[in-house]
């Protein structure tokens, strides 16, 4: 249906429903975190925890409708730079959160760390990250590959779930507690507004893109990544100014988890799929990436604002980087 919308007025309609879908994922990524929060709250169960899975799986379904589509149709149906488009999108969501989203973040207010997330999450990423390397050295995802990545995320939420129940208590924070009925509205609503706003940003940036001429793989890396990462910028800058700080960085480093184990080995398990040799590359940036802000992560025990800003602008030189890899000028 967005498609044919898209294509009653193909100069006017795109840009249209981008605004659409923008004003939909803010006012949805406020309801979220207001619900998801509160049941935290409510459940005894810490805001880190509800971060690093509900809120990070609800934030990754853009990322899990585009990848695994796309994945189908490179498969199934032949369908040129859809593959590319698959796995871009999973490589440049996990760079654009981890630099752009953080970054921003961190420039709104210096976000605390535990040495708890430093021992057990970070670890995950850049785990999940490395293992991913070997995997795409022969230019292709294969079946035993995405049965890999999708046991261990699910060994993952396992043992989060376990640390849950194990460790629960009761949170005290900033968050207004709510009815549990009310805070379970907040956050159905909330998620369904941020993930039709995804879909509406994601389709209109992709045919407002495609009339510029760009590849499959840059549109996976940038517009495909960046629409998908909405969610997650918009719900943790609210986390962040609301003073949920845990839940932002949560949200950041548990979508990056689902997006890479959960995502990519849903959709290689449904379908094997080719992958572009130059996402070596951004996966081999990816992993420095990681590495750089669980160093910065260690200082002081906190994220400041010169940091946010250095992984900012580190993010849109890498953007600069992939345009012109794009059109072969480096």
């Amino acid at each position: 249906m967005i498609q044919q919308l898209i294509s009653l007025q193909p100069t006017v309609m795109p840009w249209v429903l981008l605004l659409i879908g923008f004003a939909a994922l803010v006012k949805g990524a406020d309801f979220f975190v207001d619900g998801a929060a509160s049941m935290a709250r409510k459940l005894g169960i810490s805001a880190a925890i509800v971060g690093l899975t509900i809120v990070a799986m609800g934030t990754s379904a853009p990322e899990a409708a585009v990848s695994i589509t796309a994945g189908v149709q490179a498969s199934f149906f032949g369908v040129t730079g859809a593959a590319d488009m698959a796995v871009g999108n999973i490589i440049g969501s996990n760079l654009f959160n981890l630099l752009f989203i953080l970054g921003v973040c961190m420039m709104i207010k210096p976000i605390p760390t535990s040495l708890c997330s430093l021992k057990r999450d970070f670890p995950w990423a850049i785990g999940s990250t490395l293992l991913f390397i070997p995997m795409i050295m022969d230019g292709k995802l294969v079946l035993a590959e995405g049965i890999v990545l999708a046991t261990l995320f699910m060994a993952y939420i396992g043992w989060m779930v376990y640390q849950s129940i194990k460790n629960r208590q009761v949170v005290e924070g900033e968050t207004k507690l709510m009815p549990l009925s009310k805070s379970l509205l907040l956050f159905g609503v909330g998620l369904g507004m941020i993930i039709l706003g995804g879909q509406l940003v994601v389709n209109s940036a992709t045919s407002i893109a495609e009339n510029f001429g760009m590849d499959s793989t840059l549109i996976g890396l940038t517009i495909c990544a960046i629409g998908t990462s909405l969610p997650e910028l918009v719900t943790s800058v609210v986390a962040a100014r609301k003073g949920e700080s845990e839940l932002a960085v949560g949200n950041v480093i548990g979508s990056n988890i689902f997006n890479l184990l959960f995502i990519l080995g849903t959709t290689v398990t449904i379908s094997p799929i080719s992958v572009n040799t130059d996402m070596m590359i951004d996966t081999i940036i990816l992993l420095v990436a990681t590495a750089a802000v669980m160093l910065f992560s260690y200082t002081r025990m906190q994220c400041d604002r010169k940091e946010g800003i250095i992984i900012f602008t580190a993010y849109i030189g890498y953007t600069v980087y992939i345009i012109l890899r794009a059109y072969g000028l480096i």
